[in-house]
């Protein structure tokens, strides 16, 4: 099982790799296409990145209403805990 917090680390450090945005910049509250200028082609690229790492599937209609980085870790939470 993995915590927020747990999802938060790999997310923000995939945020980091991915799109090459300074760490700090990645909190829970950043807004993904304003703070974070990510846009749809990288969105889907997160995505992708957020299976290989859960081994599962984000339904693409799930994404369609995250808007922050918390809204993120809370989807993959829903995901990989889907009892909690």
């Amino acid at each position: 099982m993995q915590t927020r917090e747990d999802i938060f680390n790999i997310l923000r450090d995939a945020l980091v790799e991915l799109f090459e945005l300074e760490s700090e910049r990645v909190t829970l509250d950043a807004n993904l296409y304003q703070d974070l200028e990510i846009d749809s082609i990288d969105a889907v690229d997160l995505i992708d990145h957020i299976k290989r790492q859960t081994g599962k599937k984000i339904a693409a209609d799930d994404f369609k209403s995250v808007r922050t980085v918390g809204d993120v870790v809370e989807a993959v939470h829903r995901l990989v805990n889907p009892a909690a």
